[in-house]
């Protein structure tokens, strides 16, 4: 199960000191829901980042802060630099998320 984030410092302490991957999602979001259950498979798939969810109705300052405004959006930083975002209100399959971690330069 990933963790949820629970605070901006959260973000910011991940954003600056690891390799992570925030996947920007909502309770009400169907697309989001169908993501949900090949996320633990994902994660395994690249145990060299950390994983954290973000609930856009929880943070929606922080959401406006780093543009995202479609979900389920992933966003990936290392050590404080943005690596990339997968940004968009489309449905993203398994393959479209594996196909974007593995094109990550860290």
């Amino acid at each position: 199960m990933m963790k949820k984030l629970e605070s901006v410092d959260q973000f910011n302490e991940y954003k600056d000191s690891h390799d992570t991957i925030f996947m920007f999602t909502a309770g009400w979001c169907p697309d989001c829901r169908v993501i949900d259950p090949i996320m633990p498979d994902i994660e395994k798939a690249f145990p060299n980042y950390s994983f954290l969810s973000v609930d856009r109705d929880e943070f929606i300052d922080l959401c406006i802060e780093m543009d995202i405004y479609g979900i389920p959006s992933f966003l990936a930083f290392s050590k404080g630099h943005e690596l990339g975002r997968f940004v968009s209100r489309d449905r993203k399959t398994p393959e479209e998320i594996e196909a974007f971690i593995a094109g990550l330069q860290s």
